[in-house]
C-alpha cells in the first residue's frame, strides 16, 4: 500500500468527484481529469460543498477539510495523469468511450502503475483486454453517491494478478468502504439483482398495474425500501439503467433481462431523471411530480 500515494480519476462527475472526495480524505494526493477543465474544476467545486456541509453538521472539522481540499488537483485530458499510482475509470457506462480512454491512457501512464474502472456492469477482462497491462488492471465499483454508501465490489478478470487484485481490495478498505467480491459476470452482485428489479417496477408502470407514485408508495412502505424503484431510476439515471439491462441481456442471453420499451421511449427522450430534470417524476418544481 505505501505504493500507492497519487491517485488518479478519469470523469470529474458525480461518481469520479465521488471516488476523488473519499480518497483526499483518506490522505491520498488526487488528479481530477476530465475531458475540459471547467468540467474538472465543477467536480472540485462539488467537493467543497460537500465538505462545507459535514463541517456545518460537525461531521468533519476545518483542518481536515482544507487538508483534503488541497490534496485534490482538477486536471486537464489525461495526460496529467502519468505519474498516478493508480488511475480509476470513472467516465459514462459505455464501453467504446472506456476503450478509447484506455488506449490513450497507456501511451502515458507509468508502466508500473494500475488500472481499475469503476463500471458498474461491463466484463472487466474485456476491458484489460484493451490495455497494455491486463495483469494490473481490476474492477473497483463503487456505490452511488460515493461518500455515503459504504459497499464497494472489487472485481477481477481473468487476467488480473493476485498482487493486483489485493491492493484493489486494500485501497478500498483504507477508504473507510466494506468490500465484497465479485465475480466478472454481467453487472456483477448489486446491479444483477438491482437493475432488474427497477426494470421489473417499470414494466409494472408500462402495464399499467399501478401509477408512478402507487409503485412507489407501494415498494416504500410494502418492502421498506428507502427509496421507491422508480425514484431510484431518475437518482442513478435512465441512461446508465438502460445501459446496464442492455449489458445483462446482451450477456446472459436470456429474456428475463429485456429492457421494458418504457425505459428505452423515456431515454430516447432525454428524460433521463434527475439530471436532466425530468425521468418518471418532473424535478422542476418545488416538490417531484410523477410524469406518468
Amino acid at each position: 500500500m505505501a505504493s500507492l500515494k497519487k491517485i488518479g480519476i478519469i470523469g470529474a462527475g458525480q461518481m469520479g468527484a465521488g471516488i476523488a472526495q473519499v480518497a483526499a480524505v483518506a490522505g491520498y494526493d488526487v488528479r481530477l481529469s476530465d475531458v475540459e477543465q471547467s468540467r474538472s474544476d465543477k467536480g472540485v467545486s462539488g467537493v467543497e460543498k460537500r465538505l462545507a456541509r459535514l463541517v456545518d453538521n460537525g461531521k468533519m472539522d476545518d483542518k481536515l477539510r482544507d487538508k483534503a481540499l488541497a490534496r485534490i488537483a482538477p486536471v486537464e485530458g489525461l495526460k496529467a495523469l502519468g505519474e498516478c499510482d493508480l488511475v480509476i475509470e470513472a467516465a459514462t457506462e459505455n464501453e467504446s468511450i472506456k476503450h478509447a480512454i484506455f488506449k490513450e491512457l497507456c501511451t502515458t501512464l507509468n508502466p508500473d502503475a494500475l488500472l481499475a474502472s469503476n463500471t458498474s456492469s461491463i466484463s472487466i477482462t474485456r476491458l484489460a483486454s484493451q490495455t497494455d497491462r491486463p495483469e494490473k488492471f481490476v474492477g473497483i465499483h463503487f456505490m452511488n453517491p460515493v461518500p455515503v454508501m459504504k459497499l464497494v465490489e472489487v472485481i477481477r478478470g481473468i487476467a488480473t494478478a493476485d498482487q493486483t487484485f489485493q491492493a484493489a481490495k486494500k485501497f478500498a478498505e483504507a477508504l473507510g468502504k466494506t468490500v465484497t467480491v465479485a465475480e466478472d459476470y454481467p453487472a456483477f452482485i448489486v446491479n444483477r439483482i438491482l437493475l432488474p428489479m427497477i426494470n421489473e417496477a417499470i414494466f409494472t408502470l408500462y402495464e399499467g398495474v399501478g401509477t408512478v407514485e402507487a409503485i412507489d408508495t407501494g415498494m416504500k412502505l410494502g418492502a421498506n425500501h428507502p427509496m421507491g424503484p422508480l425514484e431510484l431510476a431518475d437518482f442513478i439515471g435512465l441512461d446508465t439503467c438502460l445501459s446496464i439491462m442492455q449489458v445483462l441481456y446482451d450477456g446472459l442471453a436470456d429474456s428475463k433481462y429485456r429492457p421494458c420499451p418504457l425505459l428505452v421511449k423515456y431515454v430516447e427522450a432525454g428524460w433521463l431523471g434527475r439530471k436532466a430534470g425530468r425521468g418518471f417524476y418532473d424535478y422542476s418544481g418545488d416538490k417531484p411530480v410523477p410524469t406518468r
